[in-house]
């Protein structure tokens, strides 16, 4: 009697800690989706701050003035603290689930 419970008991402890296929592709599929939000933020925000901090005529230079370098600087630091803002309201609005 004994041997039997311990055999269920291993099979469903086993069953429970395997993720199955299924769960599998969909931590895979989420997996992408948050990697192509991470690459969409970024290419965001490289260009929203290029676009407000250098200057297009400088444009052939190898390296950013001081001036384009701080505004980079905080541009980059205002973005990222929008964005943490956003995604802490929209995380507090949402139910749990």
């Amino acid at each position: 009697m004994g041997g039997g419970l311990a055999r269920h008991d291993s099979h469903s402890v086993a069953g429970t800690s395997a993720p199955s296929n299924l769960d599998k592709e969909q931590m895979l599929g989420q997996a992408e989706k948050e990697m192509g939000f991470r690459i969409d933020h970024l290419n965001r925000l490289a260009q929203t701050c290029f676009n407000k901090c250098v200057d297009k005529r400088r444009y052939k230079d190898s390296e950013l003035y001081i001036g384009e370098n701080s505004c980079v600087d905080r541009c980059v630091s205002k973005y990222i603290q929008a964005t943490n803002i956003i995604g802490h309201i929209l995380a507090s609005s949402k139910p749990p689930v």
